[in-house]
């Protein structure tokens, strides 16, 4: 009785053992590619956070085929860097793919590495329309608008408001060009005019030569095309001059580092931004309960809920077609009526999400608030006027 009881077990004990591996789901990598250091860390640090949600409620659900490791990489909102971390990534082919970049230089000078490699991307911030439209590269993807469509809704808006005058601002890379030109072609199709436009270098400290001007020239409006950090400087020193326009800007902008930047100058400052504030989102509830539940010290910021569904579709497609990044290209061609926190989600054949909602924000009270929201959508408050 003994023996057979002793044999009952290590039979049992050899067949945990064989049976052990079966048992254990493969591990795929997945990789975030964003700017966690420099200006704009803030968002960049969000949006890791906000991925690396959508990869830790993916590995707590016991139906999910893998086990999923997050590789997370620093971009520094700097093309060299971009280029330099977008060759790591694309080149390691344990990662199947990436949701990547909130600078459009960035992303711009990545494509290229991406398609060379065959590393399929979601790209959750960046807006240059030249991301998706300006190759024919079945790798990238995007989640979120283009600054076509943010310009065109921004133009129409703030020309309604009864504006007729602006100076524009913008930097020299090709995010802030791209600003200004399409932001500058649906003004004066809407019938602003526009007394002057100057280019500002991306690291540049000092705009007393090109605001000395734009006071001369004396706007309704300043608008500037660029992102936080240089924002920042700009309406410091607007005030400096004693230049009183309306200050307005884009989706680059939209961040709590340029409130804290600016402190009470960035009151009446407005800004349009791709897709809903969190709290509208049809997901949005839902998502803050769960970041908030994670524990994360940062918030999600304005690009969060997008590198959420980024990631979140990276990992639905390797369920589906298995971790080969071939196959999940060839998927992510057909994504349509894709439900996510943001919205239904259909690329073209372009990669680009044809359906995505711009919102318009104004600070009020230290907050970016949802225009239609404000006490100056209300008549409470009153932008600046000439």
């Amino acid at each position: 009785m003994k023996l057979n009881k002793r044999i009952g077990l290590t039979l049992g004990l050899l067949l945990i053992i064989l049976a052990g591996p079966a048992w254990a789901k493969e591990k795929v990598q997945v990789a975030f590619i964003g700017p966690l250091t420099g200006g704009v860390s803030a968002i960049g640090v969000g949006g890791r956070n906000s991925a690396d949600l959508a990869v830790r409620l993916r590995n707590a659900d016991p139906k999910a085929k893998y086990e999923y490791e997050l590789v997370v990489l620093d971009d520094e909102c700097k093309p060299n860097t971009g280029v330099q971390v977008a060759t790591k990534a694309a080149a390691d082919k344990k990662i199947i793919a990436a949701a990547a970049h909130y600078c459009s230089v960035v992303a711009l000078a990545g494509v290229d590495v991406y398609h060379k490699f065959g590393l399929p991307i979601v790209v959750w911030g960046a807006v240059h329309p030249d991301i998706t439209y300006g190759n024919d590269y079945k790798e990238i993807h995007r989640v979120n608008g283009t600054m076509i469509n943010q310009n065109e809704v921004a133009a129409k808006f703030v020309k309604e408001l009864g504006y007729k005058t602006w100076v524009n601002l913008y930097d020299t890379t090709d995010y802030g060009k791209g600003m200004n030109e399409y932001f500058s072609k649906y003004l004066t199709a809407n019938g602003g005019k526009i007394l002057g436009s100057f280019g500002v270098t991306a690291d540049q400290q000092d705009f007393t030569a090109e605001l000395t001007q734009a006071k001369k020239l004396d706007p309704d409006v300043i608008w500037f095309g660029g992102l936080t950090p240089l924002g920042v400087r700009i309406r410091l020193q607007m005030e400096k001059l004693g230049l009183t326009s309306q200050f307005q800007s884009c989706s680059g902008i939209i961040s709590d580092a340029y409130v804290t930047g600016t402190g009470e100058l960035a009151e009446g400052t407005i800004a349009f931004r791709e897709g809903e504030p969190v709290e509208h989102l049809p997901g949005g509830k839902w998502f803050m309960e769960e970041y908030n539940k994670a524990g994360y010290s940062e918030a999600p910021d304005a690009f969060g809920p997008f590198a959420f569904v980024a990631m979140n579709l990276i990992l639905d497609t390797i369920e589906e077609v298995g971790p080969k990044r071939k196959a999940v290209v060839k998927r992510m061609e057909n994504i349509k009526d894709y439900k996510s926190i943001v919205g239904a989600v259909t690329f073209d054949e372009h990669g680009q999400n044809i359906s995505p909602a711009i919102t318009k924000y104004v600070v009020q009270d230290g907050q970016w608030v949802p225009w239609q929201d404000s006490e100056y959508a209300a008549g409470k408050r009153q932008l600046k006027r000439r």
